[in-house]
């Protein structure tokens, strides 16, 4: 800040009257309000639909001295003293000349937000001029929000607003609402009043705080209970706000004298309320009732996502032009019931099972084909990983169970390689130390066997080359013990889950995929979750060979 160094001594030994008549500011900050997009403000749909501007404000402004403002400001029906001051001037000047477009689109909002602020004031018992704290704090726009976030016409931020039991949510948020914020605006202002005693302090601690009021009082010491005598202690946009308070007090009066031709109104907007008490989106209401949604954002902006989230237990006001309060009354059932699965909120939610196509789909994803099985290009050497196997079976290893590498393929998961392997997806993660079930294509895994598996049945399981496998059948075979032999003699089926193929069923229980499609008349792969196919027995099948044979010998013995 740089007053005036004649200002300086005044603020000490000079009277209030002084100060507050003779004051200076080279350092005028204006508030965000006066940077209001002035084009989005006359482009409003209020403004497009219910008032005709009028481009005549574009004109100069009119010449007029410093002892005609102080004139008319004296002449103002208030009860808050509004003084004249090279500060006050510089204010005035912003709206009449740089801001007139701005003054005309608010004189046009006002007509429909005055009201409603005189009416929350009158009730509160405070000076009706307050209704212009509005004008500098927003510019009339309910949704306007700061850079701080203080938000709506009266611009609270939220710790102010829940303070003031405002709801604030992401449905609501009653800061916008201009009748709740208004009602809110007048009981923090008598507070303030009642603390301080003076109109001009009680508003510059509606701006600031009384925290920082309360400090610069101290500041200025001589229990001086002044805004001017502790103007040089504030910052300077608290400084600036009483200022502009005064000076929107006088543009919003005597506009016609700067020539400001304010937008005119072509039809009354009268409006009422209806109580709502179940869950209705503007577009419902907006459908039925012929009410653009643009309308029902402006009369209700308290409504953040177009959603009225209405109960028995706590209905809400929705604000309507009056002629369609009745309308909405006789329409109710239809609004509620119009598209109300689309706009109804879910309360509980059961899976979907997936068609067929794509559970098919997703096991191609997730189960690797038997032929990518035996390449080694997709996993790890056949001889690494049986030396692997090996080391780990010689007595006195560092690790009792065997074990293999596998190199993870396009399309594998924990789940597909833990079934490859009968081990466990947890086992898989503990053996290598794994925090999530993610895998990369080429990352390679150590399973390991149990102390009690023999070493042939982990080379069985392990991935070998074609050559490999056609040089060492012995390898690959696996002893089979009588009880599994007894187990595969009996018939049995399997339930298909969500990834599995007739690959990966089929090597489970050691039977070929051409069985599997025999033994349940399948032409195709199509398989569907949950499904039951009969598994054949590879025991009943040998039988059946060897009883054919039995049968074509006894046949020759005959012939003989």
């Amino acid at each position: 800040m740089a007053l005036l160094a004649s200002a300086a001594p005044q603020s000490k030994k000079g009277n209030v009257l002084d100060i507050k008549e003779s004051i200076t500011d080279s350092e005028i900050v204006f508030p965000e309000s006066f940077e209001t997009d002035t084009r989005k403000l006359l482009e409003s749909w209020y403004m497009k639909n219910y008032t005709a501007t009028d481009d005549r404000y574009l004109g100069s402004d009119v010449k007029t001295s410093d002892d005609e403002i102080r004139e008319r400001l004296a002449k103002l029906p208030t009860v808050i003293e509004m003084p004249f001051n090279s500060v006050v001037r510089s204010y005035i000047d912003r709206y009449t000349q740089q801001g007139r477009a701005q003054v005309a689109a608010m004189l046009g909002l006002s007509l429909y937000y005055m009201p409603i602020f005189e009416q929350a004031l009158e009730e509160a018992g405070l000076p009706l001029e307050l209704k212009y704290l509005p004008v500098v704090e927003s510019a009339l726009n309910p949704n306007a929000i700061s850079r701080h976030g203080a938000t709506g016409l009266w611009q609270f931020m939220l710790a102010t607003g829940k303070g003031l039991d405002m709801e604030i949510n992401s449905l609501v948020d009653e800061r916008r609402d201009p009748y709740v914020s208004s009602r809110k605006a007048a009981r923090y202002l008598k507070d303030l009043h009642s603390s301080y005693g003076d109109w001009n302090l009680a508003i510059a601690a509606y701006n600031c705080g009384p925290g920082a009021v309360n400090k610069a009082i101290r500041r200025a010491g001589d229990g001086k209970q002044d805004f001017w005598s502790i103007y040089e202690y504030l910052s300077p946009e608290t400084r600036g706000y009483v200022p502009a308070f005064i000076a929107a007090n006088y543009v919003m009066n005597y506009y016609p004298k700067h020539g400001i031709n304010p937008v005119l109104p072509t039809k009354p907007l009268v409006t009422d309320t209806v109580g709502i008490i179940d869950r209705i989106h503007f577009n419902q209401i907006s459908s039925v009732l012929d009410i653009p949604v643009d309308e029902l954002r402006l009369l209700n902006p308290q409504f953040r996502a177009d959603i009225i989230p209405g109960s028995v237990e706590k209905p809400y006001m929705l604000i309507l032009p009056s002629q369609q309060v009745h309308a909405y009354i006789v329409s109710e059932d239809q609004i509620k019931g119009f598209e109300a699965e689309k706009y109804a909120r879910r309360e509980t939610v059961e899976p979907g099972d997936l068609p067929s196509e794509a559970v098919t789909a997703a096991s191609e994803l997730t189960a690797t084909p038997a032929a990518d099985l035996l390449t080694a290009a997709d996993n790890a050497p056949a001889e690494e990983t049986l030396s692997a196997a090996r080391a780990e079976s010689r007595p006195g290893s560092a690790a009792r169970g065997r074990s293999t590498v596998h190199k993870v393929a396009p399309g594998e998961t924990l789940a597909s390689i833990a079934g490859k392997y009968g081990v466990a997806a947890a086992d898989i993660k503990r053996w290598n130390n794994l925090r999530r079930n993610s895998l990369r294509v080429g990352q390679k895994l150590r399973i390991t066997g149990t102390d009690n598996e023999p070493a042939e049945e982990m080379a069985a399981r392990t991935p070998v080359h074609r050559s490999e496998r056609a040089a060492a059948p012995e390898r690959t075979k696996s002893k089979k013990t009588k009880a599994a032999k007894k187990q595969e003699a009996k018939p049995t089926s399997h339930t298909i889950k969500n990834g599995e193929n007739l690959t990966v069923i089929a090597k489970k229980y050691g039977v070929s995929v051409d069985d599997l499609r025999k033994a349940n008349g399948m032409k195709g792969d199509d398989l569907r979750a949950g499904k039951s196919i009969k598994i054949p027995s590879k025991a009943s099948k040998g039988s059946k060979k060897s009883k054919k044979k039995g049968s074509s010998k006894k046949g020759k013995k005959r012939r003989r």
